[in-house]
Order: C-alpha cells, then structure tokens, then sequence
C-alpha cells in the first residue's frame, strides 16, 4: 500500500545565531522525498544579540532558573519571529501544509544531566499560524540515555539513498555537516540484507569558535570565505597546546558551544587569532572524518553540507589534514543538494516521523538504549 505523503515545513535556527533557516519538503517519512522550497530569514541586529548574550550567560543548568525571566521574554521574541516568517510563506504558498517541524534555538544542552533547551514556544506558534508544531525533538532521547544529537541521521541516510540511486554512488557515503558544531554521518550498506545503516556522531567545533573570536574582536558576523585566517598567522604554540588539551571520550559524547571557548588565542591578533582556531577546527574535523572511514575500511564518498562548507580556507585545512589518507570532501551541492538547507529539510522530515510515531534516534546514532521516537505535538488552534 502506498504511504501518505505529507508536506511538511521544516524550521531550523543554528549556533551561529544568525538567522532562520525555512524548507518546505514533501514525504512519506520513510523513503519518499521532494524538496519544494528553501529560504533564509536573517534575524535582525536586536534578537541576535539579545540571543548571544543570553548564551553567554547560560554555562550551568542552575542558570536557566536564574535568568528564567529574560529566557521567557526572547523565547517570545524568537517565537513571533518564526510566527512571522511562516505566515509569510504560507500566504505565498499554494499548496496545504501539514505539518511545522520547529526546532528553535539551542541556548544549553547538557546530556549528562539530560537536559536539552531549545527556545521557542511550539503551542504559541501553532496557535498563531494554524498549524500542527513538532518540536522539543531533543528530550525524549536523552530520557532513553541517549546524548540528544545528532538527530538528523536518520535524512542523511533518506537523501544518500536517493543521492546513490540518482548517480551510481557506492556505499558507504559520510554526510558532514559544519554547523556551529559538527557532525557526520556514516551510511554503510549491509552486504547481506542490502539495507541501510547509521553510524553517527559529533565531531568538534564548526564555525563556533571562528565567528566568536570574529564577532569579539571586530564588527564583522563572520570570517567570509576565511579570508581573515587566510591573511593571518598560525600561533604553532598555541596551535599545540590547544590540540594536546583537547579531549574526547571515543565520540561517545554529543557537544555544545560552550564545550569550547577562544580563550587560548587571547592575545593574538584578529588575523593570527582566526589563523589559529581555523587550524584547530580543522584538525578535529579531519581526526572525526578519519575515525569514522577507519572504521570500515572501504572507499567513502565524503559529502559536506552546512554553512562551513562556505569557508574555503577551512575546507581547504581539513582536507591537507585528510590528504596522507586519501580522503577528500566533495560539496553536497554538487549532488543538487541544498547544502543550507539539509538540516531545515531534516527537521521537517522529522516532523513527519514524529507525526506517524516512528523512531527519529538510534542507538548508533545518539547512544540511545533503544530506537527512539521524539518530539512534542502541539495543535493549539
């Protein structure tokens, strides 16, 4: 019998704090996906920075109570942001939308303490535009000991089928995405069955630590094209010391921004500074990328998506890093692939399953015990 397609909206805001980022997506849940349509919504210069001071003020979860006030008033701010931008689509929009995944803006996440906290209030926005919101799609991970990220594996493996049948592409196929912080997403084909599997985990920091030092230490957002560090200088004794410092349980642990911090190129100029955190970011992308192709020892198709793909000269350090081994990264979008937009069109895929009950997390995906559902359904109309 065949399944129900759903369209689907899919909202998705990022540690880079700059914006939201909309998809409209058409599917089954299971193995059914078309993408309708993608747009990017920069937030404006007030709740952008309101939202990064307020993460700046959010290291414990005994902050969360203390600045609760403040939290409510930018999660309503956030959330009639979304309210706004989402009207505007659906009044452009022909078709019926059945469903908003929202998955609002990350201010703490600590999964040994199972507590995932993402701004934007599900019941007001399904209130205000008429629709059923899916959102809180962390929590009931973590309840199932699982680390709460990353949730978007179980696309990854959706579009890498897709991508494989489209272009005669052999398994395994890596998924990274550098975001904030990032990830990867291993899909291995079984020789045996021939279905698909996950592997997934975080891997280091994306842009965080790069647009924090830029945004400390001038009036720019971002470091574009990495053109900044490109001008700069490696600190190697910085570089160093911040490599042998860093560690990390076997990728057993899903990160947060606030897991990392610039102090340690304090000192440096704007350019070396940007050089530096550019090195180490790189590094630790490339040592994920190398742990997970380790793992299998097959041929693997390396596709990147997420706004640091954009960063030319960070790309370019991972894949010196990963060069020795023969691993390089190809751009997602060379597939006909919105690399923007993977993680906006994931969420409202998950959306969909969350929707008809099905599992959104594994357990070689976040941890979890067992395959689990998530998010919380709200029609508030």
């Amino acid at each position: 019998m065949k399944k129900k397609v759903f369209t689907s909206l899919g909202l998705m805001t990022g540690t880079s704090m700059d914006g939201v980022d909309l998809s409209i997506i058409k599917s089954d849940g299971y193995s059914e996906f078309t993408a309708i349509l993608d747009k990017y919504y920069e937030f404006d210069d007030d709740l952008r920075k309101k939202l990064t001071n307020l993460r700046r003020k959010i290291y414990l979860s005994s902050d969360l109570k203390k600045y609760s006030d403040e939290l409510q008033l930018i999660e309503k701010k956030l959330t009639l942001f979304h309210t706004n931008i989402v009207t505007e689509v659906l009044n452009k929009y022909n078709d019926h939308v059945d469903l908003v995944g929202f998955h609002g803006q990350t201010i703490f996440h600590n999964s040994q303490e199972k507590i995932s906290i993402q701004l934007g209030d599900g019941k007001l926005l399904s209130q205000i535009i008429k629709k059923i919101v899916i959102n809180n799609f962390r929590q009931n991970d973590l309840e199932n000991d699982g680390q709460g990220a990353p949730l978007t594996p179980i696309f990854h493996q959706l579009i890498s089928n897709i991508l494989s049948k489209k272009n005669k592409i052999r398994f395994p196929i890596n998924i990274i995405n550098i975001g904030g912080i990032s990830n990867i997403t291993q899909i291995i084909e079984n020789d045996q069955t021939k279905s698909l599997e996950l592997k997934a985990f975080d891997i280091g920091p994306g842009n965080c630590l790069i647009d924090d030092w830029v945004r400390k230490s001038s009036d720019k957002q971002f470091d574009k094209n990495g053109d900044i560090a490109k001008s700069g200088k490696v600190d190697d004794l910085i570089y160093n010391q911040a490599i042998d410092n860093f560690s990390k349980n076997l990728y057993l642990q899903s990160l947060d921004i606030n897991d990392f911090d610039v102090s340690f190129v304090k000192g440096l100029s704007l350019e070396n500074g940007c050089a530096t955190l550019t090195k180490f970011s790189a590094y630790l992308i490339a040592k994920g990328i190398e742990y997970i192709n380790d793992s299998n020892n097959f041929l693997t198709k390396n596709l990147v998506c997420g706004g640091g793909r954009k960063n030319i000269f960070l790309i370019e350090n991972i894949n010196k890093f990963l060069s020795p081994k023969k691993i390089y990264l190809e751009n997602i979008d060379n597939y006909e692939l919105a690399g923007d937009f993977i993680e906006s069109q994931g969420f409202a895929y998950l959306a969909i399953r969350s929707y008809l009950g099905l599992p959104i997390s594994f357990p070689s995906t976040t941890g979890c015990k067992l395959p689990t559902k998530g998010g919380t359904y709200n029609k508030n109309f």
